[in-house]
């Protein structure tokens, strides 16, 4: 379950293409040449003097591998363009909230409303300490697949959150979102527009969305975080590709991860990856450190930042990128949670919770 923040934020310069304003960074491996003034042939002729249109060329060199993918991603534009006339989300019924049994062990914040402020505490373990996250993570990313075999076309988010609450307490652990500043459920589920923090109502799942199922368990005093961005039913090309970048950018985030590795490696390589496809990273929401607390230092900036401080080995934290396929900015529903792009593009989010070794990054949530 991601965390939100107001950073300050380091932009590389930019050129905005079509139909949803992507950025395509100048920082990129390929060329910008802006020219001076060129004096094409005469445009016309008065008497004797000639008169020439002063012009300025602006060219990119690009690879042939370059081309193909912007020819690519141009198709998946134009494929998107039905979704967005698809209906937007609307708030749906939201039940009650779930009991959890008496004999199992909660955090500290469920007994209230208020969301607890971000722990400056960093969570690097002993063994036993990651003899325990590993567990809850086991646990968490096993509810997570199972969650993914509930998504098809007629199911409620509601439905998916009543079998994550009833897998997680019959496994004698706590899902971690159900109290947490409030919040009334137990997983989060975000569709489509919604970047994250959706909250399960009477909503039902329609062919060709794409479903966020956000998973956080609390178990013998540990919280292992993970989600993933499912595909229900037949989902078009353009938000199947949105999709798999969105899992390739944090793959490739946690591949620079080791003991001694400075924190800003992790917000260049995701942002180099995301904008060879033209997709926009959100920068509002953020990883964190976890353990036995929920969210804490260090804060994961998934964008390009210059944020001081780097990893140390038994480190636990999240790494948990969302791309969109339009505007990074955001819009947030009175309910203070569910949260969608300002514009009503597509996100998708992939989130896993790594150890920090001496040689690289162990992923926890995984079995």
């Amino acid at each position: 379950m991601g965390f939100g923040a107001s950073l300050p934020r380091a932009r590389p310069l930019q050129l905005s293409s079509s139909l949803y304003g992507e950025p395509f960074s100048s920082s990129s491996s390929s060329t910008l040449f802006i020219g001076g003034p060129f004096a094409p042939a005469p445009s016309t002729l008065t008497g004797s003097k000639l008169h020439f249109r002063k012009l300025v060329i602006v060219s990119k060199r690009i690879s042939g591998l370059e081309e193909a993918m912007r020819i690519q991603r141009q198709k998946e534009l134009r494929a998107t363009k039905n979704f967005k006339r698809r209906i937007p989300l609307r708030p749906g019924r939201v039940s009650p909230r779930l009991l959890v049994p008496d004999h199992i062990p909660k955090p500290p914040y469920v007994n209230s409303t208020s969301l607890p402020e971000l722990s400056s505490e960093h969570q690097i373990h002993d063994s036993e300490g990651i003899s325990r996250m590993k567990a809850a993570c086991e646990l968490a990313a096993r509810v997570l697949d199972y969650a993914g075999t509930l998504v098809r076309p007629s199911v409620t988010t509601n439905e998916i959150d009543k079998a994550v609450h009833q897998m997680i307490i019959e496994a004698g652990a706590y899902p971690s979102p159900l109290g947490y500043g409030g919040f009334p459920k137990s997983v989060c589920t975000s569709v489509n527009e919604c970047m994250c923090h959706g909250i399960p109502d009477s909503r039902q799942l329609q062919d060709g969305d794409i479903i966020n199922i956000d998973v956080t368990v609390y178990l013998h005093g540990y919280h292992g975080d993970t989600s993933k961005t499912f595909l229900c039913g037949n989902v078009s090309d353009g938000l199947t590709r949105l999709v798999k970048v969105t899992e390739e950018c944090m793959e490739k985030g946690i591949a620079v991860c080791k003991d001694g590795a400075s924190f800003k490696k992790i917000g260049k390589r995701i942002s180099e990856h995301a904008e060879k496809y033209g997709y926009g990273v959100v920068e509002r929401f953020v990883g964190h450190g976890v353990g036995t607390v929920f969210h804490s230092e260090p804060v994961i900036l998934h964008h390009r930042n210059d944020k001081p401080g780097s990893m140390v080995e038994g480190q636990t934290f999240t790494i948990e990128p969302i791309l969109t396929l339009g505007s990074t900015e955001c819009k947030t529903w009175s309910d203070n949670w569910t949260t969608l792009t300002a514009d009503g593009s597509p996100a998708a989010q992939f989130e896993h919770t790594i150890l920090i070794t001496r040689t690289g990054a162990e992923v926890l949530t995984k079995y």
